[in-house]
């Protein structure tokens, strides 16, 4: 019977033991794994010179890049040059039929020559006329006032009637009035409205002139400077309506860059900037540019803001630069003469990075400044000579082994890419 029961409890202690046993496995092994160095890369920490920028594609446009178009409804008789042809300023480049306005413009003329012959002959003949009408009147009505005076003595020594008087009288009357129409007659010839009647005509006449000759010199588009035909848009024979655009003209000028920047790069961006550019048809000839003007409008569509940027000199030989060209642009967006900076992938979340101190990894935090592809500017949280540690699988508190990497990123060499957005359209 004591055996059976020494049996059973043996059967029963079986478990628990094989349960402590393999307690006693995790644990050791913790405390191993806690106590062994694990091999990991490290960086030791340099300041170097960094530099920021920002890679973008964009295209080469006309600073005075403008649609030639017509107010005139008509037929295209003419057009001077191709695509690529310069013009000098002024010079014609579209002529449309302009016979019915021709013979409008001739019928002004003669419609003016006519208004100016009636003002002269106002001036000329009806004005002194009407001044010597005047003069004759105040004759007549001065000597019947006379012959009224004279009538009047006679009737009073008894050589005339009453009747004689009368009539004297009515004729005097009656050359008053002839006085008072002269009167009026030689003020509206020489200063009042038949003069200013004769004068308004003129004006009329005149204006519908100008705008008989306004309407002729648009059938002949010419050039608003000099300028090259980038795109004809027109052929003789079409017919035409106000606001069609007959040709595309870039107009002599300087160059521009134009670019289209993701909005989220829009802090890093200035007006003044340096860039280095590069045409895709000239590959290995750099030129510089700077940031001219940032716009204030975002496009909704694409989240992009339109960058421009100038050319403080023209690009040296072979490069020739024409519209529409495609470039890209390396635009500094920031400059460090001395920085202490880290690889991207020894940044963690805070940020922070893992310091090898007393061979293990301690984090610790940092403050950041400049970003390039492949490194972090660190401006508070670390020494030069320090060494981070650059493997993701590494935590705080590990014992490590450090493993210097022989070659890493230079600081200066990081750009952000990607930043362009292609597919610039045109209006």
């Amino acid at each position: 019977m004591s055996r059976r029961w020494f049996d059973r409890l043996e059967a029963l202690r079986r478990p628990w033991l094989l349960a402590l046993l393999l307690v006693v496995a995790v644990a050791a092994a913790w405390a191993w794994s806690r106590t062994r160095a694990v091999p990991v890369q490290v960086l030791t920490v340099r300041s170097a010179p960094l530099v920021q920028s920002l890679a973008v594609s964009g295209r080469v446009v006309s600073e005075n890049r403008v649609f030639v178009g017509t107010t005139l409804t008509g037929r295209v008789l003419e057009v001077t040059r191709r695509e690529g042809g310069v013009l000098r300023e002024g010079e014609l480049l579209v002529r449309l039929d302009d016979a019915e306005l021709a013979a409008a413009a001739r019928q002004a003329e003669a419609a003016l020559a006519s208004a100016e012959a009636r003002l002269v002959s106002q001036r000329r003949l009806a004005a002194p006329i009407a001044t010597q009408q005047l003069e004759q009147a105040r004759a007549n009505a001065a000597a019947a006032e006379r012959e009224v005076q004279r009538t009047e003595q006679l009737l009073a020594q008894g050589f005339v009637g009453q009747a004689r008087l009368d009539e004297v009288r009515r004729v005097a009357e009656v050359a008053q009035a002839a006085l008072r129409a002269a009167q009026v007659q030689q003020e509206a010839n020489v200063s009042g409205s038949e003069l200013m009647q004769a004068e308004t005509r003129v004006a009329e006449a005149r204006a519908a002139l100008a705008l008989a000759r306004a309407r002729l010199a648009q059938t002949r588009i010419a050039a608003p400077g000099e300028a090259t035909v980038l795109a004809r848009l027109v052929e003789p024979g079409q017919i035409v309506q106000p606001g069609t655009r007959l040709a595309e003209l870039s107009v002599r000028g300087p160059l521009q860059l134009v670019a289209l920047v993701d909005e989220k790069y829009l802090a890093r961006l200035a007006s003044g900037m340096t860039a280095s550019v590069v045409a895709d048809a000239f590959a290995g000839q750099p030129f510089e540019a700077r940031v001219a003007s940032i716009s204030p409008l975002v496009d909704a569509q694409r989240g992009a803001v339109e960058v421009k940027l100038s050319l403080p000199a023209p690009p040296a030989a072979p490069v020739v630069l024409k519209n529409d060209m495609t470039v890209s642009i390396e635009v500094v967006t920031g400059r460090r003469d001395r920085a202490i900076t880290v690889p991207g992938e020894a940044l963690r979340p805070g940020p922070a990075v893992l310091v090898v101190q007393d061979d293990r990894a301690t984090l610790r935090p940092v403050r950041t400044g400049l970003r390039t592809l492949s490194a972090v500017e660190v401006v508070q949280g670390l020494r030069e000579g320090e060494r981070v540690v650059l493997d993701a699988a590494a935590v705080d508190g590990m014992r490590v082994r450090a493993v210097e990497r022989v070659a890493g990123p230079a600081a200066g060499e990081g750009l952000d890419v990607g930043a362009a957005m292609r597919g610039l359209g045109r209006d």
